[in-house]
């Protein structure tokens, strides 16, 4: 499994994609800092741009984004990580 650098969790509360993706990176091991969009203008603005929309939740890992995912995604986005390097 690709061990990454860096995750960022871009959540909104009361969003059951975003406590979906916590759990599962939580299950996996995977350390990551969770950052709440609606508590914080400037990181909300960060989020936007990096994934061309506003929706909940976006995940950076080590420079690359999934945008509005479900738990299903993330795995195969997690699958493909490191496959270019």
């Amino acid at each position: 499994m690709y061990q990454p650098e860096k995750v960022i969790l871009y959540v909104k509360p009361v969003c059951g994609w975003c406590r979906q993706a916590e759990h599962w990176l939580q299950s996996q091991g995977i350390e990551f800092k969770t950052v709440d969009v609606m508590e914080d203008p400037v990181a909300f603005e960060h989020m936007e741009k990096i994934s061309g929309q506003t929706l909940a939740p976006v995940i950076e890992v080590d420079g690359q984004v999934l945008a509005d995912f479900g738990a299903r995604e993330l795995v195969v986005f997690w699958e493909g990580l490191g496959k270019d390097a």
